[in-house]
């Protein structure tokens, strides 16, 4: 963070130290928030079997878990503005590492959380199916989820921010006349004051900035995809025949090789010839995912499975370890809250819809693959858009530099010809007064 930016926060967020404690509580809490919708999804054949419910219904289970989890973004968003991150994760909020130097890499790890716990959770889900149904595992994994409170308790304050200077109120009696004019000037106030506590816990003129609207298009269209393919991806597998534990363990291997490539691409994205053009990566990763679906359907076997797997593992790693680190590039830390808020609470809506839309593929279809065609086609346009529209917006944000210059020497001659037709007109009027 540069000095401008941290003397407006009124404290100097850690560089290091407590500061990877705090990345090691956002580990655990993005691990169980992310992790449990997808590993869950073990339980989806048996649940579907019971309830007997189609494809697109199952899905609502996972799509409703993120769906909520993202539609709560603004909530958080403002309660850690006005609390502080460790009450809003100790209550099961989400913290978002900000602010440091090393933020890629603190973010790639913090996000390294999902695929850990992902890892452990699909044979683990498998194995407490096995011995306590589905009913009692859910028992036992709630429990493991108050793991996020403890989480929560590293989130330690910085400092406090300094409080707003408020201005004296005058005493004394006053005339009526008086009086009403304060009430006047007391409900204009309270109007003042109430926009101007929204815009300060959501930016709402965040909304005329030209990159953050090019990165929500661009991930509204990716998220319809994103999730879609890891949850059916252990229902797939059975279907085409591969044994229960072997299917649970394709998630296994998905997450094994995620943990190593969101940190990876955290460092990756920190080198000075990807930092500067951070955006095309990403748009390079979201394009990946796409890629990655369309070839999925040409496993047949299970070898074809793992293959996938580790392909799509990758690909996933760097969507997410990229997906907060392009928003905050476009925004700036000082915006990074409100943005994570308004990006979240609309990305809800193909959170919720993308699953149960791909498990409708398959009720209509009865196969699988077209919902993988499908779930490609939708990330390899997105990929593309965001990489079309960052070049865009590239070209103008240079051609604005080339032209902030100019624009600052026009307006100092216009002020020095301004200056000197008053000088002159002043010299006029004493001449006529001597004369």
């Amino acid at each position: 963070m540069t000095t401008s930016s941290a003397a407006d926060l009124g404290y100097t967020p850690p560089d290091g130290g407590w500061g990877w404690a705090v990345v090691f509580g956002a580990f655990i809490s993005i691990g169980f928030s992310y992790a449990f919708p997808k590993a869950i999804t073990i339980y989806f054949k048996e649940i579907q079997e019971y309830f007997s419910v189609s494809y697109s219904e199952i899905a609502w289970v996972s799509s409703i878990m993120l769906a909520a989890m993202y539609g709560g973004g603004p909530v958080s968003s403002i309660l850690v503005n006005r609390y502080g991150s460790r009450p809003v994760v100790f209550a099961g909020g989400i913290m978002c590492a900000v602010a440091m130097v090393r933020r890629p890499i603190a973010n790639g790890l913090a996000m390294a959380g999902s695929p850990v716990f992902l890892c452990t959770l699909a044979p683990l889900n498998q194995f407490l199916f096995d011995t306590f149904g589905w009913r009692g595992s859910f028992f036992i994994l709630g429990a493991l989820l108050l793991n996020c409170c403890v989480a929560g308790a590293l989130m330690r304050p910085i400092g406090m921010k300094p409080a707003a200077d408020q201005a004296s109120k005058p005493n004394g009696t006053a005339s009526e006349h008086g009086v009403a004019n304060g009430n006047s000037a007391a409900a204009s106030e309270g109007k003042t004051r109430c926009m101007e506590t929204m815009d300060k816990f959501i930016d709402l003129s965040l909304f005329k900035h030209r990159g953050f609207i090019i990165y929500l298009i661009g991930n509204v269209v990716m998220f319809f995809g994103f999730f879609a393919p890891i949850v059916f991806l252990a229902p797939y597998a059975k279907h085409l025949g591969v044994d229960e534990y072997s299917a649970a363990f394709l998630l296994s291997i998905l997450a094994m090789v995620d943990m190593f490539a969101r940190p990876g691409t955290g460092l990756v994205a920190n080198t000075k010839w990807i930092r500067p053009r951070i955006q095309y990566f990403f748009s390079f990763s979201v394009a990946y995912n796409g890629v990655c679906h369309l070839l999925c359907p040409l496993a047949t076997g299970y070898s074809g499975l793992v293959a996938y797997s580790i392909f799509f593992g990758i690909a996933f790693g760097m969507v997410c370890a990229l997906l907060f680190e392009c928003l905050m590039d476009q925004v700036g830390p000082q915006r990074f809250s409100s943005a994570v808020g308004l990006v979240t609470i609309i990305e809800c809506c193909p959170v919720l819809l993308g699953p149960p839309i791909g498990g409708a593929l398959v009720d209509i279809f009865k196969d699988y693959r077209y919902m993988y065609y499908t779930c490609g086609a939708v990330m390899l346009a997105a990929g593309v858009f965001l990489f079309i529209m960052n070049f865009y917006n590239y070209r103008l944000l240079e051609q604005e530099r080339r032209q902030q210059p100019q624009r600052s020497l026009q307006l100092s001659v216009t002020e020095k010809a301004s200056m000197g037709e008053e000088e002159e007109g002043e010299g006029e009027e004493l001449a006529a007064s001597h004369a």
